[in-house]
């Protein structure tokens, strides 16, 4: 397979990556979440804290705190149930289970493994069961070495507590998407990462993002088969305000060396589902994507953008936002057809760029490119705003301004260029797009800059819906948009640049359906 193609297709014209026939098969669906058996099992309380900080404001990493983060993070947090009308006298109801970091479809592809060093529980890798909000003991040990290694010495495991790892399972959400899935998948996981730095910073934890280290040397620490589940991000957890990040030359190591320091890991998990269709599209590509050598670890050199030589309209400064907060966490959604219309002025418009850009300064390692906000844009539609004209803009995060690509209503073509009525784009006075890097850093990364670059994405996505949510408004993240219309809008081919996705964010009325919240 030409895997240059198919990622190409799979963002421009994702409509000749699924076969015409597929069919969805709700029956024999996978569960959305993994659940081992026979393993060692450390519940966590089920009280959840709003905070977890000690009365001298230090952070703490007992059972009771673990608990709050991993829940904030990617517990289960509400169960809901929706009735839709058929007929006249024929009502079909839809349940799901919700987490505070959204996900394509409510499907929630990733599983989240720990890695812990805390006083209360023996050291080692454990997965955090989110069914039954509990920790499965997979190896005990200190892993350090190990982890460090994988990462490439660049994250000095041994002063800190732990480390999150994000894998995803290909199957939970390649039944419903097939290979369209693929694009789904880092910027689920991208969110989920967001949730958990918010989260983290919540509870006084200083989390750092890793992607890249050697996938099968992680893989096998966790006994995967990454014919079913990879890692995607490594996420080391420190009380520290910086983590100590090795720096300088990279100590050459291989996956392989590395694997054979460790014995095979046998476990059992359920799924559900009976008929496990084939994926050799997304194996190839995750495949392709892998780090077999840390001498293959890379950076993205600083570029200089092309500029356009119009003047931006300077916004005013913004509300000061908490976004590492429990009410915000609960109340993001995504409002479907219940946006209202309603109109938004140019102070709440400033809050929410200011506060999603201006603070969204997480090192991933790639440092000689600088913040995750430098390599991405954030541009938007906007009707109405008090204060802005109506027409499509860039959003210049460093001088905090607005500059007009184009004047107009847009809301019809935006409509038009969906491939579904997901939400009505004429009850919405702002959407935003994030666009990053055209070629999806391949001269860098090769393959695995796809899913690098999505991930970000995700992760300044998260940020967004989080300030809108602070805001008192929403966001609806939508991937079945006209790529090729809203980089044409925002002439984005100067900038070498294309739209990663779509967020109408305004307010909203409460959504009819039964909902109960999952925690104490």
């Amino acid at each position: 397979m030409d895997l240059d193609l198919f990622l190409h297709q799979l963002h421009f014209h994702s409509d000749q990556v699924n076969p015409g026939d597929w069919e969805i098969d709700w029956e024999d669906g996978p569960l959305p979440f993994k659940v081992y058996r026979g393993l060692p099992e450390f519940p966590l309380p089920h009280r959840v804290p709003l905070s977890s900080k000690g009365e001298s404001g230090s952070c703490t990493t007992n059972l009771s705190a673990l608990g709050a983060f991993l829940w904030c993070s990617y517990g289960l947090t509400q169960f809901s149930q929706t009735a839709l009308t058929a007929g006249e006298e024929s009502v079909e109801t839809i349940q799901s289970l919700r987490r505070f970091a959204p996900s394509g479809g409510g499907l929630y592809p990733n599983e989240l493994y720990i890695y812990l060093k805390v006083e209360e529980l023996p050291d080692g890798i454990y997965h955090y069961d989110a069914a039954h909000h509990r920790l499965l003991l997979l190896r005990e040990g200190n892993f350090d070495s190990y982890l460090n290694r994988a990462l490439g010495n660049r994250a000095n495991l041994s002063d800190g507590f732990g480390a999150i790892m994000i894998t995803t399972m290909f199957w939970k959400n390649f039944f419903k998407y097939h290979n369209f899935s693929y694009r789904l998948q880092g910027l689920d996981a991208g969110a989920l990462i967001a949730q958990i730095l918010e989260a983290g910073r919540s509870l006084g934890y200083q989390p750092r993002v890793h992607f890249q280290f050697l996938d099968r040397a992680v893989n096998h620490l966790l006994g995967l088969d990454d014919g079913e589940e990879s890692i995607y991000a490594v996420v080391p957890l420190s009380r520290k305000k910086e983590l100590p990040i090795e720096r300088g030359v990279v100590v050459k190591q291989s996956a392989e060396d590395l694997c054979a320091e460790l014995p095979a890991l046998k476990t059992s998990y359920v799924q559900r589902s009976e008929n496990v269709k084939e994926y050799p599209q997304i194996i190839e590509v995750n495949q392709s994507s892998m780090m077999e050598s840390t001498e293959t670890f890379s950076t993205l050199k600083k570029g200089q953008r092309k500029k356009e030589n119009r003047p931006g309209i300077t916004l005013p400064e913004g509300e000061k936002l908490n976004t590492s907060n429990y009410e915000v966490f609960r109340n993001r959604h995504s409002p479907e057809m219940d946006f209202i219309p309603e109109k938004i002025n140019a102070e709440k418009l400033a809050a929410l760029l200011q506060h999603a850009c201006g603070s969204f300064t997480c090192p991933t390692g790639l440092e000689e490119a600088g913040d995750p906000a430098s390599r991405l844009s954030v541009c938007g539609c906007f009707y109405q705003v008090e204060g802005i004209d109506d027409g499509a803009y860039r959003y210049d995060h460093l001088s905090h301004s607005l500059v007009k690509v184009k004047a107009g209503d847009f809301r019809a073509d935006l409509q038009a260029g969906m491939n579904m009525d997901y939400v009505h784009f004429h009850q919405i006075p702002i959407c935003l797009h994030i666009a990053g890097d055209r070629s999806f850093y391949r001269k860098e990364f090769r393959h695995r800059g796809y899913r690098m670059l999505h991930m970000e994405a995700g992760m300044l996505m998260q940020r967004l819906l989080l300030s809108a949510s602070a805001l008192g408004m929403n966001g609806h993240p939508l991937l079945g948009f006209d790529v090729n219309y809203c980089d044409s809008l925002y002439n984005l081919k100067a900038t070498d640049q294309t739209t990663l996705i779509q967020i109408p964010v305004g307010c909203y009325r409460p959504k009819s359906r039964l909902t109960g919240g999952m925690h104490m």
